[in-house]
């Protein structure tokens, strides 16, 4: 109780949430950066895939050594490392434009936002209630999709060509460096922090689990390959733009919503019911491939795949004592992570035929659906004992 108390002090929102919300414009518009302008400085296309699968890489191992430096050093201090070393890495991208370093960076960046999810949520999620947990995760989430949405529409604004995006992406990230930086009060304390032990990592929420590897699945191909797919169908780069924008806006939009119904409703069964939005989705871009229409089933899309994290880590912490909530998190994006390594590859083997990533989609969420309808029905209680 004490570090839920020490955590809603001034500053102990407005910490994260500002600086998450600076970090996810740049990281907005750094993912559809990435495979837009490879071209540009003369690196395969075909790299798009590995460049997305390996940051989620990185996302996987940064999933796996958070906790610790949380413990060490704190939650201000170790968003501001892991901003400043993300920083580092889009520096690097535009002065030695070959795939070796950019696959090596693209790594060192998806340890780096690993911690920056870890401490955020982290920061945000540890309550004492459900209910305030849930109502938090709403401010993480829609800072997180609402900022997204606007670095996706710097496409148009900015470009991708030549080294101007990457330094606007620079100073932006700087900029989220300044909240942890000048506010010292309001972090959780890191001093009753518990670690997971394997035998109650098994009794964590399975739905949560493969709720949080289809999100990163879905996501990851996303931010990976969408940006590309949708080029390859003959539209402009502001319409790319657009259209990612549309997606994420669709994310961010659905979070006061899931934030209500999490808490009214069995979480298993709105991860089947947000399942079942996204193929009712990709059916719509079987009908008709009007802009608006592939718009509006993007938007769909965006409120499928971006509602499943936030529903999965808070089944995930329901009934968990406050002090397991890092670890909580930490499994959480180890599972994301997972997905998202996975995602652009399985979604890279479709993208040769037309509408492919759209039938990817389409697949993966229907099997997740029918996975949740059952889990739905044999839903047991959440123990975790020590």
């Amino acid at each position: 109780m004490q570090d839920f108390t020490t955590c809603r002090k001034s500053g102990g929102i407005f910490v994260p949430v500002a600086g998450l919300t600076v970090f996810a414009i740049a990281s907005g518009y750094l993912m559809s950066l990435v495979p837009l302008s490879l071209t540009n400085f003369k690196i395969d296309s075909s790299y798009a895939s590995w460049l997305a699968s390996i940051y989620y890489i990185g996302l996987l191992i940064g999933s796996m050594m958070i906790e610790p430096i949380i413990a060490k050093i704190g939650h201000r201090v170790a968003f501001i490392t892991f901003l400043g070393l993300l920083a580092a890495t889009v520096a690097v991208l535009p002065m030695f434009p070959n795939k070796e370093v950019w696959l090596f960076a693209r790594l060192i960046a998806g340890m780096a936002v690993a911690g920056i999810f870890v401490v955020v949520e982290s920061w945000l999620l540890i309550g004492d209630n459900a209910k305030e947990r849930a109502k938090r995760l709403g401010f993480y989430m829609t800072s997180l999709y609402g900022g997204t949405t606007v670095g996706q529409l710097a496409v148009g604004m900015f470009g991708v060509k030549g080294f101007i995006p990457f330094i606007v992406i620079l100073v932006l990230l700087l900029i989220a460096i300044l909240p942890p930086l000048f506010v010292k009060q309001g972090q959780p304390s890191s001093d009753s922090h518990q670690v997971l032990s394997i035998k109650q990592i098994a009794r964590l929420s399975k739905p949560a689990i493969i709720g949080c590897m289809t999100s990163g699945v879905v996501m990851g191909s996303i931010y990976g390959l969408m940006p590309l797919a949708l080029k390859q169908s003959a539209l402009t780069t502001d319409q790319v733009g657009v259209l990612m924008a549309a997606t994420i806006l669709g994310g961010m939009v659905i979070q006061p919503v899931i934030s209500k119904l999490s808490i009214k409703m069995s979480k298993t069964l709105l991860l089947a019911l947000m399942s079942l939005l996204g193929v009712f989705a990709m059916g719509i871009t079987y009908l008709s491939s009007d802009y608006v229409v592939l718009i509006t089933a993007l938007a769909l899309l965006g409120m499928s795949a971006f509602a499943l994290y936030p529903i999965a880590i808070t089944l995930a912490c329901d009934n968990l004592d406050s002090s397991y909530i890092v670890a909580a998190t930490q499994v959480m994006l180890f599972s994301y992570s997972v997905g998202s390594a996975l995602g652009p590859i399985g979604a890279n083997s479709f993208m040769a035929e037309q509408n492919g990533i759209m039938d990817f989609f389409f697949i993966v969420l229907l099997a997740t659906a029918i996975y949740m309808l059952v889990a739905s029905l044999h839903r047991k209680p959440q123990v975790l004992a020590s």
